[in-house]
């Protein structure tokens, strides 16, 4: 335990350190000058954060990650369709109406839009579409088919909601996508994804494992929509958050770890209780089994809170500043910096290492972590760097999405549906905690000094949808590149065989 304890901090440190390292060396510059209380604040966070992401990870490989093959494999096995699919359905709403993020995106639309309402609305369409996933993988459905299918439902809701005058509230909904598939769902969801399809077996076991993620970013998205419809012509309140840090910062800190871990244990307690069901009724694991369990859901706990607590109290408040500074200081370095600090806060995201860990294994290394890493890393830099442009010149975020899932569709029918499914999955993954607690207050930041307060909900929301869709365009791009390789290594030797000399030719007789 504390051998893998030590792994887990080591590969935490080396994630959180390139994006601790940026933001600590332009406060020292005049581009974005910190306080030493900002810097002070900011490094103890960053040291949190490699505690918080070592902690969760290693509670997601003891517990989540466990618990979800467990209950896909029994759930599978007991050969009943209806129970399988009712009870994903019920797990998806529940986990997701507990999610914390969820809350904040209610609040935002309070005005307009019952919160409770979103809420419970957001949870039913995550858990329709977790049931689709799942029965996608019984029945062997092709996921392309579905995805294609979806989006242009998602689209043409859009467009509903265009004409009738509600496009302010367009970047709000496609960034819900990437709110629901939170850090706490993501790890226990593609695992009962690959105990379910491991257990059906099939040639096509490792590419059914992926996909339940990337429909399951589709329901939010389209619950939004639907309700936006009934909301369209309102005005969205979106008061501005402080986002300074006082001198009395330890009295917020413990505060808002307390409410923190209200909000991650109330998520992991509907999920302990939902496996704690099953286990009773069909699992049956060993007792050891159950400890370890229990283990690693403390860790997860444990580092979760301090993740998210670390983010809060030190990113946000610096993210806000860089954005504003650097906005008035020079466009031009505002989008290099979104570029490269897009680059590196994927790393610092918990729930992307637990996917290129599955993806690895599922895969038998055709698919490696650098280059999951690589290519993630790549997305989220361009989609950073294309919504600070965005902001910059004023347009709508359709110009992004339209033709980005168009692409992203495209390529789908020209990869091997491995990279499919996996790059639909990566694009809820990405776009987690540490992005919508640095990456969105430096958005925010940015459109204050540029555009006025007024505008945040028009072009400073908006970031996380993007961040959520480039990974599906630039993983493919992995898969495509893949195939042109092989296909010219084989062009190589035909050739090669075609152009020899017969003298070289050896005859047996």
């Amino acid at each position: 335990m504390k051998k893998a304890l030590r792994i887990k901090l080591w590969e935490a440190l080396t994630s959180v350190l390139p994006i601790a390292a940026l933001v600590l060396l332009i406060s020292f510059t005049p581009l974005a000058p910190l306080s030493w209380l900002e810097r002070a604040v900011f490094f103890v966070s960053a040291v949190l954060l490699v505690v918080g992401i070592g902690l969760f990870n290693l509670g997601a490989d003891l517990a989540m990650t466990p618990m979800g093959r467990h209950v896909g494999v029994g759930l599978t096995r007991s050969k009943k369709l209806a129970l399988l699919v009712c009870v994903c359905f019920l797990m998806g709403v529940l986990i997701t109406v507990a999610e914390p993020d969820l809350s904040v995106l209610a609040g935002q639309i309070s005005s307009v839009v019952d919160p409770t309402l979103l809420i419970v609305t957001v949870g039913v369409g995550v858990g329709i579409f977790l049931a689709l996933a799942i029965i996608r993988i019984v029945t062997h459905t092709d996921l392309t088919a579905m995805l294609l299918f979806f989006y242009m439902l998602l689209f043409a809701f859009a467009a509903l909601l265009i004409s009738s005058g509600g496009q302010a509230f367009l970047p709000l909904a496609f960034d819900s996508g990437g709110v629901t598939t939170g850090p706490i769902t993501v790890p226990f969801i593609m695992a009962l994804g690959i105990g379910i399809a491991q257990t059906l077996g099939g040639r096509n076991a490792g590419q059914n494992s992926f996909g339940l993620i990337s429909l399951c970013s589709v329901g939010p998205v389209l619950a939004v929509l639907v309700l936006s419809l009934t909301a369209a012509g309102g005005v969205i309140d979106y008061p501005i958050p402080d986002y300074s840090v006082s001198a009395n910062f330890s009295q917020a800190f413990w505060s808002l770890l307390g409410d923190t871990a209200w909000e991650v244990g109330k998520s992991l307690l509907l999920m302990i209780l939902f496996f704690a069901v099953l286990q009773i009724l069909m699992l049956h694991l060993p007792a050891q089994k159950l400890m370890q369990i229990l283990a690693g859901l403390v860790f997860a706990f444990v580092g979760l809170v301090v993740f998210l607590v670390a983010v809060s109290v030190g990113f946000m408040p610096v993210g806000y500043h860089i954005g504003v500074t650097l906005s008035a200081y020079n466009s031009k370095v505002l989008l290099a910096f979104a570029f490269i600090v897009g680059m590196v806060v994927v790393l610092a995201e918990p729930a992307v290492h637990v996917l290129n860990q599955q993806v690895e294994e599922v895969t038998d290394g055709m698919v490696s972590r650098r280059q999951m890493l690589i290519a993630l890393s790549v997305g989220v830099g361009v989609s950073i760097g294309l919504s600070i442009l965005r902001l910059l010149l004023g347009f709508s975020l359709l110009y992004y999405m339209i033709p980005g899932y168009l692409l992203a569709l495209g390529l789908s029918f020209f990869v091997p549906k491995i990279y499919t499914a996996i790059a639909f999955d990566s694009g809820g993954v990405a776009s987690g905690p540490l992005t919508s607690s640095f990456i969105l207050p430096m958005t925010i930041g940015a459109c204050v000094s540029v555009r006025g307060a007024d505008a945040v909900l028009d072009y400073a929301f908006g970031v996380v949808a993007m961040v959520a869709m480039t990974p599906l365009i630039t993983i493919q791009a992995l898969g495509f590149r893949s195939i042109l390789s092989r296909t010219m290594r084989e062009n190589a030797a035909i050739r090669k065989i075609l152009s020899a000399d017969d003298a070289q030719i050896i005859y047996f007789k």
